[in-house]
């Protein structure tokens, strides 16, 4: 069950990286499209999503400090904390943004976590 769970919040870590890297690296290409934005309403928002870019990108942290932190307890608080977060930031995008976020953050975090209890 310890590896399902390492490997259910890896799945959540690699997510944010993703999200890191449309928010920020590839926003003008691939994340504009993703995000549904014409080219004009990307140039707007393009620093607020590079700023939230940066916020996903300290989650993905969390989550990979809690992998290779060799103090159990230590891992263990860095793991909930960051999955509790994406979950929080999934609920507050599908409430402000756009309900698919639930899906695609909330719901593998809180898989992660119920993985996390019974590892």
């Amino acid at each position: 069950m310890l590896l399902l769970a390492q490997a259910a919040v890896v799945l959540v870590l690699l997510i944010h990286v993703y999200i890191v890297l449309l928010e920020t690296v590839f926003f003008d290409t691939r994340g504009r499209r993703v995000f549904g934005l014409s080219a004009e309403k990307a140039a707007i928002v393009k620093p607020a999503m590079s700023n939230q870019g940066c916020y996903n990108g300290f989650l993905a942290a969390a989550l990979a400090v809690g992998l290779v932190h060799g103090d159990p307890a230590v891992a263990s608080a860095f793991v909930h904390y960051g999955l509790l977060c994406v979950a929080v930031a999934g609920i507050w995008g599908g409430l402000t943004v756009s309900r698919r976020i639930v899906f695609v953050q909330t719901v593998p975090a809180v898989a992660a976590l119920v993985l996390y209890q019974f590892k």
